[in-house]
């Protein structure tokens, strides 16, 4: 009888692990390094970091009922400062979300000021506004960098109906703004370069925030976080002039909300998308090949919940010699992982 109970139990340990492996790979999960200080009453959005050239490593995080940008020490997550405070004028902010930091110029999205500013690293100094005219509601953007001291800046637009519903398909024609964005040392200024968004077919972007690019392979990556609806819930990709590939990838594997996209290269062409499930209970990161947008692993961290932006630095710091990924937690705090750690658990070469 122990024999045949022995025998009939890795008969079902083998079909488990053959089920598991005709489907999704199992999530795995991994410690994070540290948290910043705990700010639940700022309700932290999206992280960035800086590398100086004298050796600094600055995180910056958006707060969005403290309209401010907070920096944090991104080896050690000690806070370091607040940029900001309420307010129209160049140097404050009104509801800021999305972040980026490309060479010396941090550029932050405000929601409510239907704008995005522009600040010199490492003094903050801000150069200008921009988008004012065209943003309704604004969320997130992607910095592509050009020719030296030029950029094209995404940005997504989540504009409603004065009822606050998602437009006709007809209006959907402006979900995204691409602006150009030209620098001098402290001189910054932008216009407007081109808006798109398809109005029909699957590529139709509904509730927008997160986005990111891959100019070696022509791909603008953005989630559509529309839920309860079967044209949601997935990454839709466009490329960098603003027409749908006809590709979209993640439906049916994001349970929750599609949130935070970042970009690890392990050459010039390969490499992995990490795209956050969003979820208070079973926050995940979904980890995509770069090029075929094939599932490839699952990433949980021990204690993040409720992730926003995410932001991926491959630059060697001390305690991240491989870089990090850093996460929003829960609206309170930023959350740290060693990318040895995450590719090691996950079983990914890097």
């Amino acid at each position: 009888m122990y024999f045949k109970k022995l025998i009939a139990s890795l008969f079902l340990s083998a079909a488990s692990l053959v089920t598991l492996s005709l489907g999704a790979p199992p999530s795995v999960k991994v410690k994070e390094v540290f948290f910043t200080t705990d700010q639940s009453r700022e309700n932290i959005d999206s992280p960035a970091t800086w590398h100086g050239p004298n050796g600094e490593h600055l995180l910056f995080a958006t707060s969005k009922a403290g309209h401010s940008v907070n920096v944090f020490d991104a080896v050690n997550g000690a806070m370091i400062q607040r940029i900001g405070g309420q307010g129209v004028e160049l140097g404050q902010f009104d509801r800021p979300n999305g972040v980026s930091v490309v060479d010396d110029y941090l550029l932050v999205v405000e929601r409510d000021n239907r704008r995005v500013q522009v600040l010199h690293i490492p003094d903050y100094t801000p150069l200008t506004t921009f988008g004012e005219s065209e943003l309704g509601k604004p969320y997130g953007l992607y910095v592509q960098a050009l020719e030296a001291g030029e950029y094209h800046v995404y940005v997504t637009d989540n504009y409603e109906t004065p009822a606050e519903e998602i437009p006709a398909d007809s209006e959907l024609n402006h979900r995204v703004r691409r602006y150009l964005l030209e620098t001098e040392g402290k001189t910054a200024e932008a216009e407007l370069d081109l808006s798109f968004g398809e109005t029909s077919g699957p590529g139709r972007l509904f509730v927008v925030e997160s986005i990111f690019g891959d100019p070696v392979h022509n791909h603008l990556l953005i989630a559509d976080e529309l839920e309860h609806d079967k044209r949601g819930r997935q990454v839709k990709v466009y490329d960098l002039e603003g027409k749908f590939t006809g590709k979209t990838f993640g439906k049916g594997l994001f349970k929750y909300q599609v949130e935070g996209i970042a970009l690890y290269q392990t050459s010039e062409t390969d490499g992995y998308w990490f795209v956050t499930d969003q979820s208070k209970t079973l926050n995940r990161f979904l980890v995509f090949d770069r090029q075929t947008f094939e599932h490839l692993a699952t990433l949980e961290g021990e204690r993040t919940l409720n992730t926003d932006g995410i932001w991926i630095t491959q630059a060697s710091m001390p305690r991240f010699p491989h870089g990090a990924l850093y996460t929003c937690d829960n609206d309170q705090a930023i959350s740290a992982f060693d990318l040895a750690d995450v590719f090691q658990a996950l079983g990914l070469a890097h």
